[in-house]
């Protein structure tokens, strides 16, 4: 069976994008495309183009099949979403989670009330197949721009160390500081506020 161009390049595509996430089906009787929500229900609008023209996919479940010279759309059930995608749904990476964790002022003191959260970024962690980290280091405008940086870049130090070197390769761990560059909260020079004295940690 022959295939269009395009579907080869839509078998490479799985998009987890601001459109929500685009599911193309190829090597069966009709090869197809279905445009899925976000994991916060938004939904954006995928043009698929085809030797008929344009076919534009903005609903939820919509799908078109690849090289349709009608441009025809229709709505894929859950059912047959579960049937022809279940697998390559399940195997799908998970998306980036974001942590903050806050500190007491002047140190690298991890705060009480972000404790729990080591244990539930490791967790994390560990059900991802490749997973990789970003940790970095935030301060409050209290005291010299340097000295902020140093003191960021320790408190990313500390909570990497916290999670542990058994959870991830230290090739897969990026730790850096933005000192009181990248303030959470807007505030004057010199000023202590809670909530920019903080570590952000990513997990993909």
């Amino acid at each position: 069976m022959s295939h269009h161009p395009f579907s080869s390049f839509l078998k490479r595509a799985a998009w987890l994008l601001a459109c929500g996430l685009l599911l193309a089906l190829t090597g069966c009787a009709q090869n197809y495309v279905v445009l899925l929500p976000d994991d916060d229900g938004s939904l954006g609008k995928v043009q698929v183009s085809g030797p008929g023209g344009i076919t534009l996919l903005d609903q939820k479940n919509q799908g078109t099949v690849i090289g349709d010279a009608e441009k025809r759309s229709f709505t894929v059930s859950d059912f047959k979403l579960k049937e022809d995608f279940g697998a390559a749904l399940a195997a799908s990476p998970g998306k980036p989670v974001r942590y903050v964790l806050y500190f007491a002022a002047g140190n690298a003191a991890l705060a009480a009330a972000s404790q729990t959260d080591i244990d539930k970024i490791r967790a994390d962690l560990r059900s991802r197949a490749g997973a990789d980290m970003s940790v970095i280091g935030h301060t409050d405008t209290k005291g010299d721009a340097q000295a902020n940086y140093e003191l960021g870049l320790v408190r990313a130090k500390t909570v990497a160390a916290l999670i542990g070197s058994t959870e991830l390769s230290s090739e897969r761990v990026s730790i850096e500081s933005h000192g009181e560059k990248t303030l959470l909260i807007a505030t004057p020079g010199d000023t202590d506020e809670p909530r920019n004295r903080r570590v952000e940690v990513i997990v993909r």
